[in-house]
C-alpha cells in the first residue's frame, strides 16, 4: 500500500490531484467544525431533540455530529436554494428586479449576482 502511494507521488499530475483532494477533504473537515454565526447550538439541540432516536438524531448521524453544531458546512446548497426562489419571487414583485429579468441574459446575470 505504501509503495504504491510511493509510486504514485512520482507522477507529476497524479500527485498534484491527490494533494488537492486531501486539501478540500481538509477545508471540508476543517468547516464542519465552524459554527453558523447567531445560533445557539445548545438552543437548537434542545428543540430538535438531538439525544432521542428521531429523524434529526438520524441524519446528524450522516454527517458526523455536523447537523447537531450547525455548522457552516452542514447547510448544504439550501441556502443558496432558498435565496434562488426568493429572489424569482422578488422579480415578479419588485418592478425594478422585474425590468433585469426581462432584460435577456445580461439581466439574468445581475440578478443571479444578487443571488450570490
Amino acid at each position: 500500500m505504501l509503495a504504491a502511494l510511493k509510486n504514485a507521488m512520482k507522477i507529476p499530475d497524479l500527485r498534484r490531484k491527490i494533494l488537492y483532494t486531501i486539501t478540500l477533504l481538509a477545508v471540508y473537515r476543517i468547516g464542519s467544525f465552524v459554527p453558523v454565526p447567531g445560533v445557539d447550538a445548545v438552543g437548537l439541540a434542545q428543540q430538535l431533540g438531538v439525544d432521542g432516536g428521531n429523524l434529526f438524531g438520524f441524519l446528524n448521524l450522516f454527517t458526523g455530529g455536523a447537523l447537531e453544531r450547525f455548522t457552516v458546512f452542514a447547510q448544504g446548497v439550501s441556502p443558496y436554494i432558498t435565496a434562488s426562489i426568493v429572489m424569482n419571487l422578488l422579480s415578479i414583485i419588485v418592478p425594478s428586479l422585474e425590468k433585469l429579468s426581462k432584460e435577456g441574459p445580461e439581466g439574468r446575470k445581475v440578478i443571479a449576482k444578487y443571488t450570490r
